[in-house]
């Protein structure tokens, strides 16, 4: 199915977009960025030159993408803001200043008005709390929230708080309280 693009979305022809996608008014995509399958950008989305986004992700109004990969089915709320220069100065900027990729992995969430330094990676189903912010890299299923974020409990897969169950020999087993689905989180998790 052919992706849709409101008249006032500016989209660079030198960008990759993939089926089905829904970009809304005043996006704007640039050059080697790409788009899987099944995306939606809502209103004012900006999204940074060579930004790699997955199919099935949907990016809220006002968000702002730079210097990225995100993986499939992740949602970014509203106002979310990705950093790319960990040493900003309005007088200095060229590409040597961009800092270390972000990298934001399947299934993960995170919530409106949330900041991501440049240089973290979320795991996998990892839950970020509205307007947190996030300084250091934020493991699978995690749920996280705060200013710096830190760890709070665990969400399953559907996005529920999940509970401890079992210790295993290196693991700690949690269980959803709502589906009964059940996931592992390594100790070493806890002892950081």
């Amino acid at each position: 199915m052919e992706s849709y693009m409101h008249k006032t979305a500016d989209v660079s022809p030198k960008s990759k977009i993939g089926e089905n996608c829904r970009i809304w008014h005043h996006a704007q995509i640039r050059e080697n960025a790409e788009l899987g399958k099944n995306c939606v950008l809502g209103k004012n989305v900006y999204i940074d030159a060579g930004v790699k986004i997955g199919s099935g992700v949907k990016i809220e109004n006002n968000a702002c993408v730079y210097n990225a990969e995100i993986g499939d089915d992740v949602l970014i709320g509203p106002h979310v803001t990705f950093t790319n220069d960990p040493y900003p100065r309005a007088f200095i900027w060229d590409k040597s200043r961009v800092g270390k990729k972000i990298v934001v992995k399947k299934g993960a969430s995170i919530g409106a008005n949330s900041t991501i330094l440049c240089g973290v990676v979320i795991g996998e189903y990892a839950m970020v709390g509205a307007g947190s912010v996030v300084t250091k890299d934020v493991p699978a299923h995690a749920l996280v929230y705060g200013n710096p974020a830190k760890i709070k409990g665990f969400v399953c897969i559907c996005g529920m708080k999940s509970e401890k169950k079992q210790e295993k020999a290196g693991s700690i087993l949690f269980e959803c309280p709502k589906c009964r689905k059940t996931f592992e989180v390594p100790k070493e998790v806890f002892e950081k």
